[in-house]
């Protein structure tokens, strides 16, 4: 038995299956529906470790999406200072695609906050009026 050199950016179907931790049925269905790229190299199909971890999708709980908040987004220094971007007057956000008919404005306020280690400055909007004004 020889001993295969396996680059760890080049894997076939078994072995994406266990890197995501699915079945190779899935594996074979997501490539059918186009969830996941691959590659072809000659008769073999293969995977980059990039088209694997584009397949994981986060879902961030809102208690630990409050926590993130108070948090820089650029370096994670804890020390947030307040404020508003300006222009000629406030900055909103309006989403492209709303529901129809709504009673309320298509705008969403924005928050900005800059951190005092870096300078980044972070914006957050209301995501409750985000869900409320958004199709479903």
């Amino acid at each position: 038995m020889y001993n295969r050199c396996v680059d760890k950016d080049n894997y076939t179907i078994r072995e994406a299956a266990r890197y995501l931790q699915v079945s190779e049925p899935t594996i074979y269905r997501w490539m059918k529906d186009g969830v996941l790229s691959f590659y072809k190299v000659g008769r073999g199909t293969r995977f980059t470790t990039e088209q694997l971890e584009a397949v994981k999708i986060t879902h961030t709980a809102k208690p630990e999406a409050e926590k993130r908040k108070t948090q820089c987004a650029c370096c994670g220094h804890g020390d947030l200072v307040p404020g508003r971007l300006q222009s000629t007057g406030l900055i909103y956000f309006k989403p492209e695609k709303t529901k129809f008919f709504t009673m309320e404005s298509s705008t969403i306020d924005t928050k900005a906050w800059v951190c005092s280690s870096c300078g980044f400055i972070q914006l957050h909007a209301d995501p409750d009026k985000l869900q409320r004004l958004s199709e479903q």
